[in-house]
């Protein structure tokens, strides 16, 4: 099995970001969709792949916001996706993913809502972040991990985000 994003479908990416902002129309929402980018690496060498906003976005110190990126990942059943911000946003403005870390397991590729990747981003610094639709505020790196020997869990998720506590 090869590691890979893709975008969810289009029905999908649209009720996200309906759920977010009612007002927007159609056209605005495929012409979004449309212009999604694959997250990928910066240089042969960065570990990162850059996750670029679908919106363009204001935070003032405090404040909070939810990022439907219209990405879902499939990967190996021994890989996890994590995601962290951008190192140069979190240096400069303490730019931070609201849980400190995002947890993105190999079977959320099967979820109900397709795997949809939500980043939740926080200004906890004292300047305010502008980002544009189209660049680059988040990074997810692929790990490999390892069970202990005695792991028998057999559970199957579908859900998204607190769905392995049901």
């Amino acid at each position: 099995m090869n590691t890979f994003f893709e975008k969810v479908s289009y029905n999908n990416f649209k009720d996200a970001m309906l759920d977010f902002n009612k007002n927007l129309n159609e056209s605005d929402i495929q012409n979004v969709y449309n212009e999604i980018k694959i997250p990928k690496r910066a240089t042969k060498s960065s570990a990162g792949y850059d996750f670029s906003s679908t919106i363009d976005f204001v935070l003032n110190p405090g404040e909070e916001i939810k990022i439907p990126t219209g990405i879902r990942a499939k990967m190996k059943s021994d890989q996890v996706l994590l995601i962290f911000p951008r190192s140069s946003l979190g240096f400069k403005y303490r730019f931070q993913l609201n849980n400190s870390t995002g947890v993105i397991d190999a079977d959320y590729y099967d979820s109900e809502n397709e795997g949809h990747i939500f980043i939740k981003m926080f200004n906890g610094g004292t300047k305010r972040i502008e980002i544009t639709r189209g660049n680059a505020f988040a990074q997810g790196i692929f790990i490999n991990y390892i069970l202990t020997d005695d792991d028998n869990v057999s559970n199957i998720r579908n859900g998204g985000l607190g769905s392995t506590n049901v």
